[in-house]
């Protein structure tokens, strides 16, 4: 069940019960809260924590207006997860050189600042990216032609690439000790760079339209206003790029896998998900249309799948959504940080890092100290906190985890 936050604006409804929600969160909630173009109320996920702008782990109604910053600038990162027929008995004693299977056929972190030799883009574009590419190049164009300024950097080079900081891609074994494959991922560069040019360009309408926010990151479109439909046209095609970019992950992961000859032949079973938790979506609530903006949080309507992670030494959840009103048939989108990225560094050893970790192939040097088991949430209390929400339908605990 919910709490309610004391709030000025339009109610807010936190599943936070068992959960710690700092107060930096919470005040971001209430600026998020105090908007005109809020509907209806906010909901907090038991995930939630401090953000740009918008927190973390909020779901925000709006009526005829979109927040850019509170979509973020990982415009459509989400999940994917397969089943394969495979079970643990299949996997090799060492893990390793699945590992690095899967490093070598999916470009992942990012040197050169992403400019020439970039290890996490494609040098040269696989057949399968390019036919990607193909169905998403028109509408590109389309953004380009109105907004020149984004035509720099990656595009096309990031289609079925990982990335870096909290994105990873993992072999999981369920409840009954099947193999699945999962990945977490968005669009990337080109993201970015259209997330970032409407959250300025949002700026600028509100230095003349919107004089009282309470945070000039939480400037907004309204419908009619000159960049509205530009926005709408290219978090969309963001969203699209998202999809895709984790669809070509998986199948290349896949087949590295087969190649290792490692593994006895296998199929992938008819469950997967593919869900986003950082979007935008026109959809009905309490008797209006709005735009739904998930801020690391995921639809979860009536029978609805969605994956729950965890951190890279904890378990996540395939999750069925029961379809609450009140949250928006909304659920978290993992466990939540509970410290900043400087602060885990900061506080906890490599040492502390490999015990958290042990039985998880993956890396364990200090450059993922920012992503050690203990900068995130308890995952099982944050699993409890929102049982009105969700239930589960598979239990995965990883047992290979690459990171970028």
């Amino acid at each position: 069940m919910y709490e309610h936050i004391d709030t000025h604006g339009v109610p807010i409804k936190a599943w936070i019960r068992g959960v710690p929600a700092d107060e930096s969160a919470l005040r971001q909630l209430r600026n998020v809260a105090s908007l005109p173009i809020v509907h209806s109320h906010v909901a907090a996920m038991p995930d939630v924590h401090f953000g740009i702008g918008a927190t973390v782990g909020s779901v925000i109604p709006t009526r005829g207006a979109i927040i850019p910053a509170a979509v973020g600038v990982d415009i459509g990162c989400g999940m994917m997860a397969v089943r394969t027929s495979l079970s643990a008995s299949d996997l090799p004693d060492d893990l390793k050189a699945l590992r690095h299977a899967i490093e070598r056929a999916v470009p992942h972190g990012r040197t050169n600042n992403g400019g020439k030799g970039d290890r996490g883009a494609w040098a040269n574009l696989p057949a399968r990216a390019e036919d990607a590419w193909k169905k998403l190049r028109a509408g590109y164009a389309a953004i380009l032609a109105k907004h020149p300024r984004l035509d720099r950097g990656a595009s096309a080079e990031h289609l079925g690439t990982l990335g870096g900081g909290n994105h990873f891609l993992e072999l999981c074994l369920d409840e009954a000790q099947r193999v699945w494959v999962m990945l977490h991922s968005g669009s990337r560069g080109v993201g970015n760079r259209i997330g970032t040019h409407f959250i300025e360009l949002a700026k600028k309408d509100q230095q003349r339209h919107q004089q009282n926010l309470p945070d000039r990151d939480l400037a907004y479109f309204t419908e009619g206003a000159e960049h509205f439909e530009d926005y709408v046209e290219a978090v969309g095609w963001a969203q699209r790029f998202a999809r895709s970019n984790r669809e070509l992950m998986m199948e290349s992961t896949l087949d590295a896998l087969r190649k290792t000859q490692l593994l006895p032949k296998f199929r992938c079973d008819e469950l997967a998900v593919n869900c986003h938790h950082n979007y935008v979506e026109l959809e009905e609530h309490f008797g209006a249309r709005v735009y739904v903006t998930r801020k690391g949080a995921v639809r979860a309507g009536a029978g609805e799948l969605g994956i729950i992670p965890g951190s890279m030494g904890a378990k996540s959840f395939i999750v069925r959504g029961k379809g609450n009103a009140e949250s928006f048939h909304s659920c978290s989108h993992g466990a939540g940080r509970q410290l900043s990225r400087t602060e885990a560094k900061r506080r906890f050893t490599v040492e502390e890092h490999l015990r958290a970790t042990e039985g998880v192939e993956c890396r364990k040097d200090e450059h993922v100290l920012d992503e050690t088991p203990m900068a995130y949430k308890d995952i099982d209390a944050v699993m409890a906190a929102q049982a009105d929400l969700v239930e589960v339908v598979h239990t995965l605990k990883q047992v290979v985890c690459v990171k970028g």
